[in-house]
């Protein structure tokens, strides 16, 4: 195999599918990010081509590709696959050191993986099967507000008194957010409220020490959700350059690896 292979990494996650190609020196030469509905597979395989169409490059190119994500066992065009606990750790020590605390905050679900100064996992903590703390509540809470997902992060910058919500769970959630608005509080201060539910909801899973680095669509979408963690922790956190990449990033830098041996 030579280093003029390249890699593809596939994160089929809930919401969203996520490709990268990236060369033998971890540039990324390419990537995509398609709901995935419930042509999961099939939404990965298109979004590959895509891009090798785009650089102009054949099937025959890629020397290793590797999946991870909910669905990573579906996707027949990958070599391999890994779970999304290793991916995110490899794709966040690819651009910063440890010890880390990752936080990664997903559609359906949230993680904290804790990674030493070897870069080995030392421990890790899933949500609770609750959409409260996600990307799903989020989404629940624009329809309810009849606002784009899309507009909630501008929102919430315009905040002047954020509201606390007291409910965790979606479904009362709607009922405060619902009330809130019968009260006549300010749309900006509903948004940024509910963004403050889903930190305390994340911070509430488990301690969060040392360095830590944000992951994620909703950290991708949303930098105003960044500035809250900083907020409620008392000091800066880290979020890699392209943070809803993070696990593709590292089942591509995977492959590069398998690919040595």
């Amino acid at each position: 195999m030579t280093d003029k292979k390249i890699y593809c990494g596939v994160d089929i996650g809930a919401s969203a599918t996520k490709i990268v190609l990236i060369n033998h020196d971890a540039e990324i030469l390419g990537h995509r990010v398609e709901r995935t509905g419930a042509r999961g597979p099939t939404v990965a395989e298109e979004c590959r081509n895509a891009i090798l169409e785009e650089l102009g490059l054949g099937f025959d190119s890629i020397g290793m590709t590797v999946s991870t994500g909910y669905a990573r066992e579906d996707i027949p065009f990958a070599d391999t696959s890994r779970t999304e606990i290793t991916c995110h750790s490899r794709g966040c020590l690819h651009a910063f050191s440890g010890p880390i605390t990752i936080v990664d905050i997903g559609g359906q679900d949230n993680k904290i993986i804790y990674l030493d100064d070897q870069g080995r996992r030392t421990n890790f903590k899933l949500n609770r099967k609750c959409a409260a703390g996600t990307g799903a509540f989020l989404e629940e809470m624009a329809n309810l507000m009849a606002v784009p997902i899309s507009d909630l992060n501008g929102l919430a910058e315009q905040a002047e008194s954020p509201i606390k919500l007291g409910s965790y769970c979606t479904v009362f959630a709607k009922t405060e957010i619902l009330t809130n608005f019968r009260k006549g509080d300010r749309l900006p201060d509903i948004v940024a409220g509910a963004f403050h539910s889903v930190v305390r909801r994340i911070i509430e899973m488990d301690i969060l020490e040392g360095k830590i680095v944000l992951t994620g669509g909703v950290v991708a979408h949303n930098p105003y959700i960044v500035k809250v963690f900083e907020e409620m922790l008392g000091r800066p956190v880290n979020v890699p350059p392209q943070p809803q990449l993070t696990g593709a990033i590292g089942a591509a830098l995977i492959g590069i690896e398998l690919a040595k041996e």
